[in-house]
């Protein structure tokens, strides 16, 4: 069979996001099929990766018709959605993109929220009929797409959030205290405060683990506020006693650098807010890089980790978060346990056994619809 033509619609690097990084890693993970980028932006910026053969900027129709024109050169998109990264209340710009779209679509939904606004409601319902086909990451989120929102069970397809293999290879750091690690962009709900304070009750462990904290302040975040957010996450840390156990690497890991960085990790912390997250790409990097996780009880987490890789806690509960800790830094048959269960798990997510999914799903759709033509 001839590979496809797709074209990968949403934001992508050097965007610094985790929807970027999810669709550069989906088109790498589906070649040979042929592939251009549509990317959606805010407004424009200096020209980058070749394979981005279009620029959609927010609330401008040339760019919007010429990114349209360009969909005709291929077979199928799949087009990543959240609501903001398109252009309009609730992002309400790609419901008119989809219609318009002379190819079939699928759209993968990054979120699916329990109780949305009457007007993301509206869009995304207006999106999903539009779409061909629907992707969600969890079965959590199909079951919450399918009640909130009453579409037919038949429309909407699980495949896993894909993660790169990463269990052999150097580590970037070497020191003799257990290293718990979290990692991504910086910013509000990300539970950071209540992971600094669990290490005050680990304090009389020998030795007393050191904490890892990963990542660049969010770029709205830092627009809005500058590092104040990380700022008041060092105060935390020196009031608690912590500040010599919690260590900031703020500065941008490439790929390599960042795997080398998890595989230094004994335990993996999610110590998020958020309720409603459906889906967590550090979940799925923790997970194919053989890790013990500890997170709190979000939709992907209580999914994930009953696949016996990790502790499940609840939300804003240092305490918890401690105890749950204490188990993986001092029982080591059990952290054994997780670390092969996660290795066995980590083929299923791996990027190449994703893509493959994806694929064979353009594939049907395109079927489906020369079918019915």
């Amino acid at each position: 069979m001839d590979p496809l033509g797709i074209c990968f619609v949403g934001t992508y690097p050097p965007t610094h996001c985790g929807l970027a990084t999810f669709g550069a890693s989906l088109r790498t993970a589906m070649e040979p099929s042929s592939s251009g980028v549509i990317r959606v932006l805010e407004q424009p910026e200096p020209p980058n990766q070749p394979e981005v053969v279009a620029e959609w900027y927010w609330g401008d129709r040339v760019s919007r018709n010429a990114a349209l024109a360009e969909l005709r050169t291929y077979d199928i998109a799949i087009l990543q959605h959240e609501y903001g990264i398109y252009g309009g209340e609730d992002g309400e710009e790609v419901v008119g993109f989809v219609r318009a779209s002379p190819i079939p679509v699928i759209v993968v939904l990054h979120t699916v929220l329990s109780d949305p606004s009457p007007h993301q409601r509206l869009v995304l319902e207006e999106l999903m009929e539009a779409a061909d086909v629907l992707v969600t990451m969890t079965d959590a989120a199909r079951r919450r797409l399918i009640a909130v929102h009453d579409v037919s069970p038949d429309r909407v397809v699980v495949v896993s959030h894909g993660a790169p293999l990463n269990i052999d290879g150097p580590r970037i750091i070497h020191r003799a205290e257990p290293v718990v690690l979290t990692w991504g962009l910086i910013g509000p709900g990300k539970g950071l405060e209540y992971g600094i304070e669990s290490m005050a009750y680990l304090r009389d462990l020998d030795p007393a683990p050191i904490y890892v904290i990963a990542g660049q302040t969010h770029p709205k975040v830092f627009l809005r506020q500058g590092e104040r957010y990380r700022d008041g996450l060092r105060r935390l840390a020196a009031e608690q006693g912590v500040a010599e156990r919690v260590v900031f690497e703020d500065r941008y890991l490439d790929m390599p650098s960042l795997r080398s960085l998890i595989r230094s990790a004994d335990v993996v912390l999610l110590p998020y807010e958020s309720r409603e997250q459906i889906s967590s790409g550090v979940l799925v990097e923790a997970v194919a890089a053989g890790k013990p996780v500890v997170a709190t009880a979000f939709p992907h987490a209580i999914e994930q980790l009953v696949t016996a890789c990790g502790i499940v806690v609840p939300h804003e509960d240092p305490e918890s978060i401690s105890k749950a800790l204490r188990r993986l830094l001092t029982d080591d048959a059990l952290a054994g346990s997780m670390r092969t269960q996660a290795e066995r798990e980590a083929e299923r997510l791996a990027w190449p056994a994703v893509g493959a999914e994806y694929l064979r799903l353009a594939q049907r759709v395109l079927a489906e619809r020369e079918a019915a033509a």
